[in-house]
């Protein structure tokens, strides 16, 4: 009766466990999508800002791009460093209520360089977002469900990019509101989030899923980075995912302003509803079925990990292509539902890589490397190319061929991703058995 006792009793921790470390991912899920709404919500009001600012697309590109990204990126590896040492529960809900306030200040912004020092803000909060959350959810599941875990995680980006298309909508589509009034609408409620998150989530014990690998201590900084550098496969999914991101940035932030320009009188608010459905579904689902998919295929291989979004990008890439020659705006946007539903397949697989062949003292600092060079390559490159190039190619080619010309150079940055991922291949099961002995 005793052992009986005993084994009830286990039986209801090990299930209040998996229920409040559901909970736990459901949060950090909703963290990491106004993470995207406050990223994308500026691409989707591009068109009015340009209107009310009088700004070109140079200007719109280092607003998107690297205003946002060069603090964020550099502030974001030693935040991870706290990460790995402090309360990492307290970083995220810092960082959440600073980069929601930022974005609320954006749209108090009367000038250029008002908004785009509110963005610099926002970048430098956001910076506290996914190191330590990706660690959080690495000690709460083992890596055998890591990837999936991961992918719930990451489609923090398809519904924060879903909610910010609906948001901007609704609230632009009484014609009584300006681009001002949605950055507001869409900042302060990531202030009340963080609260939730300070208030009901624990900060769980490090290396929760890793037994026997727990280090006594933190690993020295020099140590770390250098540790994780000499990873082949490590940086083969770092690439991967950042030249794959290029083009996705930069995509996101300015496909609204390619629509309006290429399909002249549009419905800019049916369009930005479909963009919302678009993303809250075919991309949600990219990104859920890619760490699914990795998980299982890597129980054979852990070559998996690069094969998968490598054989995605083969599809999706072409996708984007013909989307930006289709002359029918529905046709457009069916190709562009291929691309968003492929390169959702490398988030979960590459995040996974980037926590799995890591110390455990060391997975904050290992996302955020991961993120330094990720942004700097695709979100501070992205946007900012894309802009830079159109704004040159304007005078010669009209502002619309000039746009659809300088995304059509995103061709390449897939290419070098496919090449990143299939490199990694080549790697990953020596560094998939190096892990094991950390």
């Amino acid at each position: 009766m005793e052992h009986a006792s005993v084994a009830n009793r286990t039986s209801t921790s090990d299930a209040r466990s998996k229920h409040y470390r559901t909970y736990v991912l459901i949060v950090l899920t909703l963290v990491y999508a106004f993470n995207f709404i406050d990223r994308q919500i500026i691409g989707i009001l591009s068109p009015f800002i340009k209107e009310d600012l009088g700004l070109d697309d140079a200007q719109l590109g280092w607003l998107k791009g690297i205003y946002f990204a060069l603090l964020y990126t550099t502030v974001g590896i030693p935040i991870a460093w706290l990460a790995d040492r402090y309360n990492r529960v307290n970083i995220i809900a810092i960082s959440l209520t600073m980069w929601s306030g930022f974005t609320a200040l954006s749209g108090l912004a009367s000038n250029y360089l008002q908004l785009a020092l509110a963005r610099i803000g926002v970048g430098i909060g956001e910076a506290g977002g996914s190191p330590p959350s990706h660690s959080i959810i690495s000690d709460l599941y083992p890596k055998e469900k890591r990837a999936a875990a991961l992918s719930i995680y990451s489609l923090g980006i398809p519904f924060g990019i879903m909610i910010a298309f609906f948001a901007s909508a609704f609230i632009l589509k009484g014609g009584n509101a300006d681009w001002r009034t949605v950055m507001i609408s869409v900042g302060l409620p990531g202030i009340a989030l963080a609260l939730l998150l300070k208030f009901t989530v624990q900060e769980p014990p490090r290396g929760g899923s890793s037994a026997g690998q727990i280090d006594k201590e933190p690993i020295p900084f020099k140590q770390a980075i250098a540790m994780l550098l000499t990873i082949p496969s490590w940086w083969g999914m770092c690439l991967g995912i950042s030249f794959s991101s290029f083009g996705n940035y930069a995509i996101s932030t300015w496909v609204i302003d390619y629509y309006v320009r290429a399909f002249a009188g549009l419905d800019i608010f049916t369009l930005l509803i479909w963009m919302g459905i678009i993303n809250g579904t075919v991309y949600a689902l990219g990104v859920w079925l890619g760490g699914v998919l990795a998980d299982k295929w890597s129980a054979k291989t852990p070559k998996a990990y690069g094969y998968l979004p490598a054989a995605a990008l083969i599809v999706g890439a072409p996708a984007f292509w013909f989307a930006l020659q289709a002359e029918s705006l529905t046709a457009s946007l069916v190709l562009f539902t291929v691309l968003l539903f492929t390169t959702g397949m490398n988030l979960g697989p590459s995040f996974a890589i980037a926590q799995t062949l890591a110390p455990v003292r060391v997975r904050a600092l290992s996302t955020a490397l991961f993120f330094f060079v990720l942004n700097l390559i695709a979100l501070g490159g992205g946007p900012t190319f894309v802009g830079i190039v159109s704004n040159s190619l304007s005078a010669t080619l009209g502002e619309t061929e000039a746009l659809r010309t300088s995304m059509s150079w995103l061709m390449v940055t897939y290419g070098l991703a496919i090449v990143a991922f299939l490199w990694t291949t080549v790697h990953i099961e020596k560094d998939w058995h190096k892990a094991r002995h950390y």
